[in-house]
């Protein structure tokens, strides 16, 4: 039976990969004039890189742009907007707000017209672990953030602000957020307005559609995702609204081990990804000129080979990306955060970013030995981690001084 099981999951990742890809080539142009999908041209300067619309924002983006968060090197930024790349994706709370810092010395006197930025604002008092806003939180903490990141960025606007890191319908539809994003897009601070999130995607994504305030959604999105039918339907749900599609975690942890023996195929990830039309844009996370150079080629050739394909097949010991289906939460008797501590993990393996998950740990405010009372772990992870261990192991990041990552 199991076996039965697995084969007709292939065959659906296959069936679904092959027939984004056919609809792409098919006629890339006639399903966004339908409502079904994104415009896609060629690029005014380059022919060949793949350009489509973000939604009813009227901006035209290649499908590739560039994730900061994990780049701290102004050259690698400078190189991406030099080879074609339009849109830089940050956040206000980034390398504790240098990746803003950095990005604005990149953009210092180019042309306003030649860039877009992207930049993230978490909800005031917004709890680390779950996501839940305090109903007593007022909107001015939001503004002072997001006007810091303005003087970071040296700008008098942003393209997109988005909310950051939302995790359920109520923290898309509350109103003291909804309000300011509305006040900051009137006073033409941020073009458009959007939110972000990377857990329980499909209900946030159809809030935001019930919304009817938000232009854009940035959401993870990979051939990972166990419930990735029901993401790619809310994605369409979202592109018939005329919400434009941003996609993130692509990549998906990019190693599948943690002694990086095994790297994903991340071409083939983000094509897996692209395939799908109601997609914009994706942000993977550039560190290096070898992973720009692998990207700017996905900018112009999203077909996946058989060989990718069987790539993206691989599945060892569940791989470092946590899809944040919070199916563990209730088998941890410490309630501890599981799914943060995951992703931790995933930016300490996979990212290579011990500073990032140092920078997790601090907010999530985690003890030395969080599982000191557990004589054995009663948590089941869903892409079957062993989450002690992973637990054990990223906690140690924990008491390391913050200047050590600097």
């Amino acid at each position: 039976m199991a076996k039965n099981s697995e084969q007709l999951k292939r065959r659906s990742f296959l069936k679904w990969s092959a027939a984004g890809l056919a609809g792409m080539a098919a006629n890339p142009i006639s399903a966004s004039q339908t409502g079904d999908s994104p415009a896609e041209t060629p690029h005014p300067q380059k022919k060949d890189v793949i350009v489509r619309t973000l939604g009813r924002t009227s901006l035209k983006l290649p499908v590739v742009s560039m994730g900061v968060m994990n780049s701290d090197n102004p050259n690698l930024i400078r190189a991406a907007l030099d080879r074609g790349i339009v849109m830089l994706d940050t956040a206000h709370g980034y390398q504790g707000g240098r990746n803003e810092v950095v990005i604005g010395g990149v953009i210092k006197g180019r042309p306003r017209d030649s860039f877009m930025i992207a930049t993230k604002v978490p909800a005031p008092g917004r709890d680390r672990r779950s996501g839940a806003i305090p109903a007593d939180a007022k909107a001015e903490p939001f503004f002072d953030m997001f006007n810091l990141s303005l003087r970071r960025l040296g700008l008098e606007h942003v393209e997109i602000l988005n909310q950051h890191n939302v995790l359920a319908r109520d923290q898309v539809l509350f109103e003291p957020v909804l309000n300011a994003l509305q006040k900051i897009k009137k006073e033409g601070k941020a073009r458009f307005i959007g939110v972000t999130t990377h857990g329980n995607e499909p209900e946030v994504i159809r809030a935001v559609i019930e919304a009817k305030v938000h232009d854009v959604i940035l959401t993870a999105y990979n051939f990972r995702q166990d419930h990735r039918d029901e993401v790619r339907k809310a994605v369409a749900e979202a592109a018939r609204a005329g919400i434009g599609i941003i996609a993130m975690k692509t990549q998906a942890g990019a190693y599948w081990d943690k002694e990086k023996q095994y790297p994903i195929n991340m071409k083939a990830a983000l094509k897996w990804v692209l395939s799908d039309p109601n997609v914009t844009t994706a942000v993977p996370g550039l560190t290096t000129f070898d992973q720009l150079e692998e990207d700017l080629a996905v900018m112009t050739d999203l077909t996946l080979t058989e060989q990718e394909l069987k790539d993206l097949k691989m599945d060892i010991h569940g791989g470092l990306y946590c899809q944040h289906c919070r199916r563990c939460l209730p088998g941890c008797r410490e309630g501890l955060p599981v799914p943060d501590l995951m992703r931790g993990y995933m930016y300490a393996y996979g990212y290579r970013n011990l500073g990032l998950a140092h920078d997790l740990l601090q907010e999530l405010d985690i003890p030395s030995n969080p599982c000191r009372s557990c004589e054995t772990c009663t948590v089941s992870c869903a892409k079957g981690f062993d989450v002690a261990e992973r637990i054990k192991d990223i906690v140690r990041l924990k008491d390391v001084p913050a200047d050590f990552f600097a």
